[in-house]
């Protein structure tokens, strides 16, 4: 599997309450959390959902 590493890069004030859930369970809680996380099916949903407030590059 392939990993990616996946950075908060904008505010979760005023989103809407299932793209902040979605950043939770990604552990992104601040501005500029990032994460190292194996991409699958599941994972690769929650980055569609939260697209435009993370940026995602190859950790290979």
């Amino acid at each position: 599997m392939a990993k990616v590493k996946i950075t908060l890069k904008k505010s979760l004030i005023g989103r809407k309450e299932n793209q902040i859930l979605t950043c939770k369970s990604l552990a992104l809680t601040k501005i500029g959390d990032s994460k190292v996380i194996e991409v699958n099916d599941a994972v690769q949903g929650k980055i569609n959902v939260i697209a435009h407030l993370v940026s995602v590059e190859n950790a290979d």
